[in-house]
């Protein structure tokens, strides 16, 4: 039942895709308003299924970043959880790496992006739900994936830390997050120091991964129970 095919034709395995619907990125940090806002403009700017309207500067930005995640494990026969999922397009691309991804969930607090997604995937390992994973009850997933979800500003100078620490206890085999290194200007989005975050996530566990040699604006970590 879980074999996949790259057409994921209805019926050919768990994972089901409808005809893609256009829709936006998005994820809650401190200042959901400001979320909110920053990627509805952007959406009115920049129009559905534009990579810009989700708040990526190109579709090239969002593939790499998705093409480093996925590496953080063989993920076939593994439940996933995605952080700031969006409309699920780190499903599509997962779907066509891992032909027997065991199971799927996408959470994101916008309930849009959540409509979106329910509307281009269907089956009955995948889900999406419409809640924060900061505050949300979740169960404990194989492997947690954040892609751009962690990177907006917020009042709490500990908020990042406590992001990772919580979904560091969502997952059975390993967490994977990237973060920004760099910003054009400070506002909705932040920066981080790539070895700070590094520090500390080996508080956390014996086994943390930092990669930084695919977009020099950006990096990557995996932890590891």
């Amino acid at each position: 039942m879980r074999q996949l095919v790259n057409s994921f034709l209805p019926g050919a395995g768990v994972f089901m895709r409808r005809p893609a619907l256009a829709g936006f990125f998005v994820n809650l940090t401190m200042d959901s308003s400001g979320v909110f806002k920053y990627h509805r403009d952007m959406l009115s700017r920049y129009g559905r299924g534009s990579s810009l309207a989700l708040g990526w500067r190109d579709r090239h930005s969002q593939l790499v970043r998705f093409e480093v995640l996925a590496k953080i494990g063989d993920l076939d026969g593994k439940s996933v959880l995605d952080v700031g999922c969006g409309h699920g397009d780190l499903l599509t691309f997962l779907l066509e790496r891992y032909l027997d991804l065991g199971s799927y969930c996408g959470v994101d607090f916008i309930p849009e992006m959540i409509e979106e997604a329910k509307g281009r995937f269907e089956g009955p390992a995948v889900s999406f739900w419409p809640v924060s994973f900061m505050s949300a009850t979740l169960p404990v997933y194989d492997y947690v994936l954040a892609s751009g979800s962690l990177n907006y500003a917020g009042n709490d100078p500990d908020y990042i830390y406590k992001a990772i620490n919580r979904l560091f206890k969502l997952t059975r085999v390993g967490l994977g997050f990237n973060l920004l290194r760099s910003v054009a200007y400070e506002g909705v989005l932040t920066a981080y120091d790539p070895e700070d975050i590094l520090t500390y996530c080996r508080t956390l566990c014996a086994k943390v991964v930092l990669i930084t040699n695919y977009d020099p604006e950006d990096f990557t970590i995996y932890l590891y129970k």
